[in-house]
């Protein structure tokens, strides 16, 4: 699995300490969504975001380091742009900003569209209204969120 790291997964210790196995493929860039601080580093609808690839196949590891049981994050899959080989997708960990202490607000899962400015319409805006992963699902098939991996010194 090739995972969009932004946070503490971008450090080869804290890595080290969670994974046996993996490798940073390079760095990448994850359009549509910015990062946001809380508790724990998040994400929020608009902007980019500077990361890592990371390849692993301990998912379950990864889960229970970042909470997904729990509900604190969220994995989502987003098309990843990368050369010929590459997997057509990649994860990348949402975590929920009420439970972080975060400043993003996500929009209603049943939100149809955006305005022109690309902000979200104030009465869609209810942070309490639907499930958190349920908000982001719908924001990452409606908006143009992407992992885009830099072509410099690929693993």
């Amino acid at each position: 699995m090739d995972v969009f790291a932004y946070g503490t997964l971008t450090e080869p210790d804290r890595v080290a300490e969670v994974l046996d196995s993996y490798v940073y493929v390079g760095s990448a860039t994850l359009t549509g969504l910015r990062p946001v601080e809380g508790r724990y580093p998040t994400l929020a609808p608009g902007g980019e975001t500077a990361g890592r690839l990371l390849r692993t196949d301990e998912a379950a590891a990864l889960d229970e380091y970042e909470g997904v049981g729990d509900g604190l994050y969220h994995r989502v899959s987003a098309p990843l742009d990368a050369p010929g080989g590459y997997p057509d997708r990649a994860a990348v960990y949402v975590g929920d900003p009420d439970r972080l202490g975060a400043d993003a607000t996500w929009p209603d899962a049943t939100q149809s569209g955006e305005t022109r400015s690309g902000a979200t319409g104030s009465d869609s805006l209810s942070g309490t209204a639907g499930e958190f992963g349920e908000r982001v699902t719908a924001y990452l098939e409606r908006a143009d969120v992407r992992v885009q991996l830099t072509p410099e010194n690929l693993v």
